[in-house]
């Protein structure tokens, strides 16, 4: 009963850490590759697809010049498990202001694609006491303690 146990500990461990790493490779990379291109490229490809939004273009121009650099920090951090909770949250208001643009927007597909994302944060956050494959579990940081967001 013991050995049932262990394994299913492990392997809800090693689960959480291959979908951590999963959507941190998905995030960093889409942040790592846009910055790659050239953040203003980005921009310039994102303005004309809010046209019609009720944004202003230069409010759309800073997010998309900025959404690069918080894509890839957010990504690493959840990828290597650095400071695990806080990347968590900070990815889940990342993809919440991406899912506000894109129903602002009416792009929809986009919008349902986000919820995806959305859920595997939620998911992440809620089995936390999984992440045992992690750069906070290598230093021993016992990151449940004086949580307070």
């Amino acid at each position: 009963m013991a050995a049932n146990t262990t394994n299913r500990e492990r392997d809800a461990a090693l689960a959480y850490f291959l979908l951590r790493v999963t959507i941190g490779t998905n995030i960093f990379i889409h942040g790592l590759s846009r910055i790659l291109a050239g953040p203003s490229h980005f921009a310039g490809a994102l303005v004309p697809a809010f046209q019609h939004a009720p944004l202003p273009s230069g409010f759309v121009r800073l997010f998309a010049l900025v959404l690069p650099f918080a894509e890839s920090i957010v990504g690493l951090l959840v990828l290597a498990g650095i400071g695990t909770r806080i990347a968590l949250v900070a990815g889940a208001l990342l993809i919440l202001t991406l899912t506000f643009g894109a129903t602002l927007n009416q792009d929809w597909e986009s919008a349902g694609l986000q919820l995806i994302y959305a859920a595997v944060y939620a998911a992440l956050l809620a089995f936390r006491h999984h992440n045992t494959f992690s750069v906070d579990a290598l230093l021993n940081k016992d990151s449940f303690k004086g949580d307070r967001l």
